[in-house]
């Protein structure tokens, strides 16, 4: 009887351990279930969806007719998507670079504890919360042909131009002017983000460095840029993700034009979906974006990681 009450106890207690180790190795899971249903309904889902309606024919009143690679075929051979694709291009390697590089800059020039330094501050970001229609409506009429800007320089530097300067309907200035309001308007968000990281850097190292003889030029080069690498990193990354889908601006102040010399590859999507009603097509054309987006933000990291000044 007690031998029998022994094996019982002994069976309960071996049960109790297995669902104890069960119970810990699946507790982890349990805490992450409420993130990954997040994630499978407003992203994973979304963009299974999408790439389901890329494979179809579909205007958005009838049911999708599926079609197969038909709609990424007809990719290859469209002009205006190769042609929106280049000024993507463009529109990336003339913003980035200038965001990252001016906003740093922006970003250290305020880094001083000087009297009214705070009144700049809020200054340099005011284009952040400002919306992009109303910034975008603003700039329209700074580059019209009767505008602000061509004012400026008829009676500041007459000696530049003849006639005024039709700065949004040339397809040589259009996607510059464009690209103008986006740094205008990154600028501010940009320099909080490297100033609240130059605030973490110790005042030591620039007095050690400043008493062993470093120069201006030195403290930034050997103490600022690598000690701001992550920072430098991450708005490189995001800026570039946010200049790739850019949107707006070109909606308010182009329409994609003159001769879509500002279409982008956004904007070519939406003139597929709510101009066309070509759905199918659009999301294709979305997809494309996806995987550009995402090999882009991968090689940008991997890039600046090999860079980094830290080694």
């Amino acid at each position: 009887m007690a031998a029998n009450t022994g094996t019982a106890l002994n069976g309960a207690l071996h049960q109790q351990v297995r669902t104890g180790r069960f119970t810990h190795v699946l507790a982890p899971y349990l805490y992450l279930l409420p993130a990954w249903i997040i994630l499978v309904l407003f992203l994973l889902g979304p963009l299974g969806y999408a790439f389901y309606l890329s494979l179809t024919a579909y205007n958005g009143l009838t049911p999708p007719k599926w079609v197969g690679l038909a709609n990424y075929g007809h990719l290859l051979h469209d002009s205006i998507f190769w042609k929106s694709l280049g000024n993507t291009v463009i529109f990336l390697l003339g913003v980035v670079p200038t965001l990252v590089i001016a906003s740093l800059l922006l970003a250290v020039l305020v880094n001083r504890t000087i009297f009214g330094i705070g009144l700049f501050r809020v200054a340099f970001y005011m284009p952040v919360v400002i919306s992009m229609v109303a910034a975008g409506l603003m700039w329209k009429w700074i580059f019209a042909e009767n505008g602000l800007l061509n004012y400026v320089l008829s009676g500041v530097f007459p000696w530049l131009a003849d006639a005024p300067i039709p700065w949004l309907s040339r397809p040589e200035t259009a996607l510059a002017a464009v690209m103008v309001v986006t740094v205008w308007k990154g600028l501010g968000y940009y320099m909080v983000i490297y100033l609240a990281g130059l605030q973490t850097i110790p005042n030591d190292l620039y007095e050690s460095a400043a008493l062993d003889g470093a120069s201006a030029w030195q403290q930034t080069w050997r103490i600022t840029v690598p000690m701001m690498w992550p920072s430098i990193t991450f708005v490189a990354i995001v800026s570039s993700i946010s200049a790739l889908k850019s949107f707006t601006e070109m909606y308010v102040m182009t329409k994609g034009g003159p001769l879509d010399a500002s279409t982008t590859v956004v904007y070519y999507l939406y003139q597929q979906s709510f101009d066309y009603l070509n759905m199918g097509y659009a999301n294709a054309v979305g997809m494309v974006l996806f995987v550009l987006i995402l090999a882009f933000s991968i090689l940008n990291l991997r890039a600046f990681e090999n860079s980094s000044p830290q080694g």
